[in-house]
């Protein structure tokens, strides 16, 4: 009996083995596609049949992609031939919320947004907020350890889970963390899940630590400048200050000029790349012109709006990102970060590979915390190896200013070659051994993170 047969025998009509499921599959948001498709594609929609899937594909020596939404830009949910699809899309509920303890309890499969507009009407949010909140699952957040627009001041998902729920790759089950804001009683178990990119077990639940609702006008600014490097230069100078905006976005003039060209506005000055800042809470109006004035004095035009609406607008922008760059062609969405203060510097290496490779790299950063999003375009389906080169130099750059390879995305399939260098032998050999303790059998997302080229 195969497989796919074995799972449908034990499942049943969750495993979905029909042609448009399994090419779906071999896909993420990044463009990269697996060689081949999957056995079978499982729609768990509870813990129990996780845990069925892991034991099947322990005892069969299967291998097992976990995969949520699909959007992360990694490749780190493609799966490839031999291999069985974990999807956790259909596990979407939020179990508790709970208004005094500040925490909710849910499963997987909820959407960042479907999330929060819950959690707004017990005055309460989750502060994660990447740019594609509208369609990224929160075990796709809790898998990557994604960041987002409002990092710059309330933190990456790393902050925001107190315990994560772990189905082993044998399929028992494991309860992490707690419920209590502090907690450290032995390792801690729940940060190395984070991020780990589904090497190390299936998460099917988390507890999320919540915040109230911020009370108190937003304001919105923008500051254009006439370079890059310049409004580089801003960003580090409002860092420097001691300003503490919630979002503080750059984007590049040729990202700006695709932008705005993809939403239908009014092309901006040639050259010109754009900050956008908010602030929130009570002192958000000190605190934007407070920033307003350090902006002027390096050189940006600025512009101040208290008008929610118009703040959503210009935020707007730099959400499209992804879609204006889809427009020019194939895109392989990069993603380093760099200290604050090095983002000049780190604007300057990309300038400098460009010109050595003759390509444009359109870039946005989430300037408030150092890390970038530079853009690689090019045709067809295949990355080319000119620019496998000169992303090769961008990682380095990044790593030689004090940063990394990987902010937000994950290491996925397509940076795996670049983590033995960052990390070094004995730490790459000791996180493989860390794995290997959580998956003996080495059935999850294999050729992912550790491959080696």
């Amino acid at each position: 009996m195969t497989v796919a047969a074995v799972l449908r025998d034990a499942l049943g009509d969750i495993v979905d083995v029909t042609e448009d499921a399994l090419e779906a599959a071999r896909a993420d948001s990044s463009g990269h596609r697996s060689p081949g498709r999957p056995l079978a594609v499982v729609r768990a929609r509870t813990v129990a049949e996780v845990q069925q899937v892991m034991r099947i594909a322990t005892e069969t020596r299967t291998p097992v992609v976990v995969r949520g939404a699909g959007t992360g830009l990694a490749g780190g949910a493609n799966a490839g031939p031999g291999e069985i699809v974990l999807s956790t899309a259909q596990m979407n509920g939020v179990l508790e919320v709970r208004q005094d303890d500040l925490i909710a309890v849910v499963e997987p499969g909820i959407l960042n947004a479907e999330l929060n507009a819950l959690l707004a009407g017990e005055g309460l949010w989750w502060p994660p907020d990447p740019a594609s909140r509208d369609i990224s699952t929160v075990g796709g957040n809790i898998a990557t350890g994604a960041g987002g627009l409002l990092c710059a001041k309330y933190g990456v998902v790393r902050d925001a889970v107190l315990g994560v729920d772990l189905v082993l790759a044998d399929g028992r089950l494991l309860h992490l963390g707690h419920r209590s804001v502090k907690g450290v009683t032995g390792l801690d178990l729940t940060s190395l899940v984070i991020g780990s990119e589904g090497t190390l077990g299936v998460v099917v639940g988390a507890t999320l630590k919540l915040r109230r609702l911020v009370e108190g006008e937003v304001c919105t600014l923008t500051a254009l400048f006439p370079t890059v490097r310049a409004a580089a230069a801003g960003s580090a100078a409002v860092t420097a200050s001691g300003a503490q905006p919630a979002i503080m976005e750059l984007i590049d003039a040729t990202c700006l000029a695709a932008v705005h060209a993809h939403l239908a506005l009014p092309a901006p000055d040639a050259g010109t790349s754009q900050l956008t800042i908010q602030t929130d809470g009570p002192a958000a109006a000190a605190e934007a012109d407070r920033i307003a004035a350090t902006l002027g004095a390096v050189g940006g035009r600025v512009t101040l709006t208290q008008d929610r609406a118009e703040g959503e607008r210009l935020l707007a922008i730099r959400r499209a990102m992804h879609g204006a760059m889809a427009a020019l062609g194939t895109t392989l969405i990069e993603d380093v970060s760099v200290p604050r203060s090095a983002l000049p510097a780190m604007f300057d290496e990309i300038s400098r590979i460009e010109a050595a490779y003759g390509l444009t790299i359109p870039t946005v950063a989430h300037a408030g915390d150092g890390n970038l999003h530079p853009n690689f375009i090019f045709e067809g389906a295949e990355v080319p190896e000119r620019i496998w080169a000169a992303a090769d130099e961008l990682f380095r750059a990044a790593i030689r200013l004090g940063g990394t390879l990987t902010g937000e995305h994950g290491i996925g399939m397509l940076k795996s070659r670049w983590l033995a260098e960052e990390l070094g032998d004995d730490q790459w050999e000791l996180q493989r051994q860390i794995k290997a303790v959580f998956d003996p059998l080495g059935i999850l997302n294999q050729g992912k993170v550790f491959a080696r080229a």
